[in-house]
């Protein structure tokens, strides 16, 4: 059973940054698909960003030009730096494989203050 650990979140100004982090447990990690999805109250789970196990890159238009989505494989590790951030871009993130995905983390909050 893969876990997936979401960090990084927090408090932040409109315009600023924050970088999250995605652990991976388990051995097959480097042989998926990642992405980063968000939830805003009330709304659905949005897919936000991908990234190829050979490291190709796909953004929603949402996201494109400010977010970027990279990973670690010998860290188990999936990142989203982003930048220029909204109040729209505040939500609940999480990652997961593209597709077989596993068993949801716990997410990390982000809040863009106006």
């Amino acid at each position: 059973q893969v876990h997936l650990v979401e960090s990084g979140g927090g408090l932040v100004q409109a315009g600023g940054s924050l970088r999250l982090s995605c652990a991976a447990s388990g051995s097959v990690f480097s042989t998926k698909d990642m992405g980063w999805y968000r939830q805003a109250p009330g709304k659905r789970r949005e897919f936000v960003a991908r990234i190829s196990a050979g490291g190709s890159t796909i953004y929603d238009y949402s996201v494109k030009g400010r977010f970027t989505i990279s990973r670690d494989n010998a860290k188990n590790t999936v990142y989203l730096k982003m930048n220029s951030l909204k109040s729209e871009d505040t939500a609940v993130y999480y990652c997961n494989a593209i597709t077989n995905l596993w068993p949801w983390g716990q997410g990390t909050q982000v809040t863009v203050s106006a």
